[in-house]
């Protein structure tokens, strides 16, 4: 199926690695024309020049923060900039740390808060004015299967993306009249790095291994295992693509079966 994707510009935000990564390099292999954003200058570079030869499309490296207004707002900049418009927004960032009410310091609260829910509103905003002259403009949240299902030690992420799950569902009804698309994806346990990392901080408070820790969880599935970047990446581009025109505010979970509930 053609998506319509192609020559279509881009910003997938959080994509130096992980779903957002995934995310980008579906996009781009689609026909997208794309910016990515990372923290490390000379990494992000990297990464785009490295997408660009493996999908022959070109993309945009910029360095950039998304958990600070300046970081967001320069990568949205930059992105019209280079490109001259902007189609198709991602909005993404790594998740916050664990832990519970009892150990997680005000300062984290507020800085989870940056980066978690407010990258959303900051990347929404500076993206505005170039999506309302689109033909065909779209933007997806990423959140969690945490929205409708709380995972244990995490807090931060458990309240956060709840947040940004009313955000996305709000603004596709306040901005409708202009043709904007807004939904959000849900996605389960995947295997990337940072669900790699929190095995890691499982299997050393329970004295197993990360292998063994996995398994556990993928366990919750009715498929017995975690998802793949990729294919969360497949259910994004389809719901950021032109071919789901008429779909607006909904919340698509990526999870395996993981959530028991059944709204």
């Amino acid at each position: 199926m053609d998506l319509g994707l192609n020559g279509t510009v881009a910003i997938v935000a959080g994509s130096s690695r992980g779903l957002g990564y995934a995310v980008a390099r579906t996009l781009s292999e689609e026909g997208a024309k794309l910016a990515i954003n990372g923290r490390d200058p000379e990494g992000i570079r990297q990464t785009a020049r490295k997408l660009s030869e493996n999908t022959g499309n070109e993309v945009l490296g910029v360095a950039a923060d998304v958990g600070s207004q300046a970081g967001c707002q320069n990568l949205v900049d930059g992105a019209i900039e280079h490109f001259g418009g902007l189609d198709i927004l991602i909005t993404n960032a790594g998740g916050p740390p664990a832990g519970t009410l009892e150990n997680l310091s005000e300062e984290q609260w507020f800085k989870a808060f940056e980066l978690t829910f407010m990258s959303n509103v900051r990347l929404i905003k500076a993206a505005l004015p170039a999506l309302r002259k689109s033909s065909v403009p779209s933007v997806v949240t990423i959140t969690s299967l945490s929205v409708k299902q709380p995972i244990k030690n995490l807090l931060l992420s458990n309240s956060l993306r709840a947040g940004v799950l009313g955000l996305t569902k709000s603004l596709a009804l306040e901005l409708g009249e202009d043709g904007i698309r807004f939904n959000c994806l849900l996605p389960g346990w995947t295997l990337t790095e940072r669900v790699i990392e929190l095995m890691a901080g499982r299997a050393l408070a329970n004295g197993t291994s990360i292998e063994e820790e996995t398994l556990k969880q993928a366990a919750e599935s009715p498929f017995k295992r975690m998802a793949s970047p990729e294919e969360f990446a497949n259910a994004a581009v389809f719901l950021a693509s032109p071919r789901v025109g008429y779909i607006t505010g909904i919340n698509l979970s990526v999870d395996g079966g993981m959530i028991k509930s059944t709204f």
